[in-house]
């Protein structure tokens, strides 16, 4: 069951670890193609116990409260993305030689399922920018007229994309790090890793060994592997790729493009790739306007789902096309309210450093509300880039002296109000602070650079209550 396409599942003994958004359709799934399946969980609380009961009445084994034993004739591991590779589970199984693969690496063997005919995959992955950039990538395939859908990490079920009664004609496949880790067989038709940047060390244990996974993205792929020009080590694991022949590097940059590459030129989006003699010639695909927000970053996303989608065939019209029906999720750079000239912009999303950098770099003269949980992170780095761009910053949140520290450190003349609070409260006294910091033309930017869950349940909570202390400022 190790490798080849596996045609019979009938009686197979596999055993699912984890439930969850992962783990019960993988579960439900195998159940119905003939497996015996056992899923094991390391909780066993309200959630997990409904949870299990919903699969036990269909006839498949839970095991709650213990995620570490093997159990007895195991002959396959499916498991969750997020469960680390060094759990007893897996080393149970290596030393029974019983392959483990990740629900990605199931819906990739189970693609061709009873002859029917495989989507080719569009994958995007990156330590930042990847939802946007395969959202974007979604748009572009549907204004050409194709059936597609945004799958994968973006939380639609990579199962039932595959094993849908209705074939799509390609799917943009967004892949996390742990989902790559686990996929080893994945060939993509395309893919591109956006960025990388030190994140999820700790799962990892090394950021050679981050990188190798989100370099997995590129094995085996037929057509393009696209990379970003301004990170070095995106064209670095391009080049240790083992691909198709024929595969090209495609690179996408903010600045005028080489062949082989798009860019902007004069504000318009140019591709110097997918045309005709590109040494001499460049196709406008759209304007910087067409992007929503028109921020760095997310033209570098709009230029990477472009490469992907000319990768397919896509013409120039639909790239515009899509990209202007193209809306970003709430929470990544969104304009919430201008308040006496001053413009309130909601990052919630941005919660690790390289992430905040970006959209730092998106405006001039900053008031930052920033902090949270760290996760390990340095702030350094980020503070002496952007410390010209700062006029004052407000720090709340579990970790808020890092920032306060390497503020001191790298931009000692920033005033700095660090808010003790740690309940919810604290954001509209931030946001407060912040008015009384800003003058006409600044820019009051939520970009936290830290998790959020040290005082909000998740990030869509802690940019909601940042709009929603921004409502109050007029009240």
């Amino acid at each position: 069951m190790g490798s080849g396409q596996v045609t019979d599942w009938q009686g197979k003994n596999v055993t699912v670890a984890g439930l969850g958004v992962s783990g019960i359709p993988a579960a439900k799934v195998l159940h119905g193609l003939g497996a015996k399946v056992t899923v094991v969980n390391d909780g066993d609380d309200a959630r997990a116990r409904e949870q299990a009961a919903e699969l036990q009445a269909l006839g498949v084994t839970v095991r709650l409260g213990d995620g570490a034993t093997l159990p007895e004739g195991t002959e396959l591991v499916v498991t969750a993305p997020g469960w680390k590779p060094d759990k007893p589970l897996f080393t149970a199984a290596h030393e029974a030689g019983v392959p483990v693969w990740g629900d990605v690496e199931l819906a990739w063997r189970l693609r061709e399922l009873d002859g029917r005919k495989a989507a080719p995959w569009l994958c995007v992955t990156g330590t930042n920018g990847k939802t946007t950039t395969t959202q974007m990538l979604a748009s572009v395939l549907k204004a050409a007229g194709l059936r597609t859908a945004a799958v994968g990490n973006i939380g639609v079920s990579l199962l039932d994309a595959v094993l849908g009664e209705e074939p799509y004609d390609v799917l943009a496949v967004e892949l996390s790090s742990y989902q790559l880790h686990w996929a080893p067989s994945l060939r993509a038709h395309s893919a591109a890793v956006l960025n990388l940047a030190p994140d999820h060390l700790d799962w990892h244990g090394s950021m050679e060994a981050y990188a190798k996974d989100k370099g997995r993205a590129y094995e085996g792929n037929q057509v393009a592997c696209v990379y970003n020009v301004a990170d070095k080590a995106t064209e670095d694991l391009v080049r240790e790729a083992d691909v198709e022949e024929g595969c090209r590097a495609i690179g996408f940059t903010l600045g005028a493009p080489a062949p082989s590459q798009l860019g902007v030129v004069d504000g318009i989006l140019v591709d110097r790739a997918f045309v005709e003699n590109r040494q001499q010639n460049a196709q406008e695909l759209a304007e910087v306007s067409d992007v929503r927000p028109p921020a760095p970053h997310n033209i570098a996303n709009a230029l990477a789902a472009a490469a992907l989608a000319r990768a397919f065939g896509v013409p120039a019209k639909a790239v515009r096309d899509g990209l202007r029906a193209f809306t970003p999720d709430a929470h990544r750079i969104a304009h919430v309210a201008d308040v006496d000239g001053v413009a309130y912009i909601d990052d919630s999303k941005a919660t690790n450093t390289h992430a905040a950098e970006a959209s730092l770099a998106a405006y001039e003269s900053i008031v930052w509300i920033a902090g949270g949980l760290a996760k390990g992170a340095t702030f350094d780095e980020l503070v002496a880039k952007s410390a010209k761009r700062l006029r004052a910053a407000v720090l709340i949140g579990a970790d808020r002296a890092l920032i306060r520290e390497a503020l001191a450190r790298h931009a000692p003349e920033v005033p700095v109000v660090d808010l003790e609070r740690t309940d919810t409260g604290a954001m509209l006294a931030a946001v407060q602070e912040a008015r009384r910091l800003a003058v006409e033309g600044d820019t009051v930017l939520l970009a936290p650079a830290c998790a959020s869950m040290d005082m909000f349940v998740n990030y869509n909570q802690r940019g909601d209550m940042f709009a929603q202390a921004v409502g109050e400022l007029g009240t």
